[in-house]
């Protein structure tokens, strides 16, 4: 059995101002995402499905050619290859829980630190 504690997670740096958890099991990946106030929107598509949980804080998804703002408990999906990107609103950090299906590999890697 994989068990991991929340706190226990390696935190990765996918940029300034941009901090990530993962947790992966054979076919899926979590990814808890820190997003800090005033940090630089990335615009980008992946292959996998992203479903997104709003945890703490407020962000603005633009997903395609779509625009929401999510909050705590707020949900969005994100679906295969469309670009999409997330802006942080108001001077809290936001926090996301993303699952990602299939299993991400590279995020996965994270995990023990080893990217």
């Amino acid at each position: 059995m994989k068990r991991r504690a929340f706190a226990d997670l390696n935190v990765t740096s996918a940029r300034p101002g941009v901090e990530r958890r993962v947790f992966s099991g054979d076919g899926a990946t979590l990814a808890f995402t820190t997003l800090d106030p005033g940090h630089s929107p990335f615009p980008h598509s992946h292959s996998y499905e992203q479903i997104v949980y709003m945890l703490s804080g407020r962000a603005r998804f633009v997903v395609g050619d779509e625009e929401t703002t999510l909050g705590p408990g707020d949900m969005l999906v994100v679906p295969p290859n469309v670009e999409h990107h997330a802006e942080t609103l108001g001077e809290e950090p936001a926090l996301d829980l993303s699952v990602f299906a299939p299993r991400r590999d590279e995020y996965a890697a994270e995990e023990s630190g080893s990217s």
